[in-house]
């Protein structure tokens, strides 16, 4: 590694740092919303076809909002593009299921398996960029494969599965993303001396 290279890695991680020092409580506002918002999925997973179709298109438009406040103001950071992804992702998917609720529970088991993979893979590339930049990178790793796990999950149990499935499999993955993004705040919050 030359001295241009470790210049870059410096500036780098000094603009990381400035980052989640301003903006780690809402990494931590937006974690606990999806914690929150998935055990009430999970509380709700025998609700009629319809209502678990409006309560999940709620559920995603309202993370996708959430979560794209957050990427937009953390924008600097490594990632940026996959969390705005998944977040314009997630806002489309709540708003087609809210619009368009008798769709069908089965076009929405598809759709849920298309955005735990995108969510996954976004959750394991950000791991893997902030790893030396950030001690809580395991727990965005280990949501990616949570949502890896449960688009199989869904896939290998489809059609049966879309019966009980959508609001237990959604609600996971929220209560996992938002633990990681606590933990992420949580971390950000002691390497940038901060307190609440």
């Amino acid at each position: 590694m030359n001295m241009s290279d470790q210049t870059d890695i410096g500036g780098l991680q000094r603009q990381l740092a400035l980052t989640i020092q301003t903006h780690w409580k809402l990494f931590l506002a937006q974690g606990i919303v999806m914690m929150v918002l998935g055990f009430l999925a999970v509380v709700e997973p025998n609700v009629a076809t319809l209502a678990v179709t409006l309560f999940v298109g709620w559920l995603f438009f309202i993370a996708g909002v959430f979560r794209a406040a957050s990427a937009w103001h953390s924008r600097a950071m490594p990632g940026f593009a996959w969390s705005m992804l998944a977040a314009v992702l997630s806002v489309i998917l709540g708003l087609i299921l809210i619009l368009r609720p008798l769709a069908g529970v089965l076009t929405l088991t598809m759709v849920l398996v298309v955005f735990f993979v995108v969510e996954g893979i976004a959750s394991i590339v950000g791991a893997i960029q902030h790893r030396q930049h950030l001690r809580s990178w395991i727990w965005v790793l280990f949501s990616g494969i949570v949502d890896l796990f449960l688009a199989y999950l869904i896939w290998a149990g489809w059609p049966s599965s879309a019966d009980w499935a959508i609001g237990l499999l959604v609600g996971i993955n929220m209560i996992f993303l938002g633990l990681s993004l606590v933990m992420t705040a949580l971390a950000a919050r002691v390497i940038a001396g901060g307190s609440f």
